[in-house]
């Protein structure tokens, strides 16, 4: 069995998650890591699954492409045993909406050794939002908050650093 990368992307409609899930079960694929959203209309969902050859997949999903969507299929090498995590940690920044917001904002966590393990941005009227899951290097975030703070005053934003909840499954 291959561990394989997919993304959807397209057009929103009903039935998507449906119609790339029964695909996936048919070919005997096994979801392991999947996420979805919907982005001002258009759907996006990368997921990881066990099962067949990437062509195999790539060629099962293309009936679904109705000229509305975009499935690819990529082989991707399984993580195996994985370093211990850094200590995780919610950013959100939210301000007047102004370009480079993300960019400056990921900038400092990467220089601190932080890895973004999940990110979501939302524009509303004016104010911009953003929410990241990280993983800090044990240790570093006081420090952090410190370099975040005066990034954030000098884009004219307001940011938090907090530790995350730990996940219930």
């Amino acid at each position: 069995m291959n561990e394989l990368a997919i993304t959807v992307i397209g057009r929103d409609r009903p039935g998507i998650v449906a119609d790339v899930a029964e695909v996936l079960a048919r070919l005997g694929a096994n979801l392991t890591d999947s996420t979805m959203t919907r982005l001002r209309g258009h759907f996006a969902m990368t997921l990881i699954c066990v099962g067949p050859a990437a062509a195999e997949v790539e060629a099962a999903l293309a009936p679904l492409a109705d000229g509305q969507l975009l499935a690819t299929v990529r082989a991707v090498t399984p993580d195996g045993e994985l370093a211990p995590g850094g200590e995780p940690y919610v950013m959100a920044v939210h301000g007047a909406d102004r370009l480079g917001i993300v960019a400056a904002m990921t900038r400092v966590l990467a220089d601190a050794g932080g890895n973004v393990t999940d990110l979501s941005t939302r524009l509303a009227g004016t104010l911009y939002v953003v929410v990241a899951e990280v993983d800090l290097p044990p240790g570093t975030a006081d420090a952090l908050a410190g370099r975040l703070a005066e990034t954030a005053a000098e884009l004219g934003v307001g940011v938090t650093l907090r530790p995350a909840d730990p996940d219930l499954l």
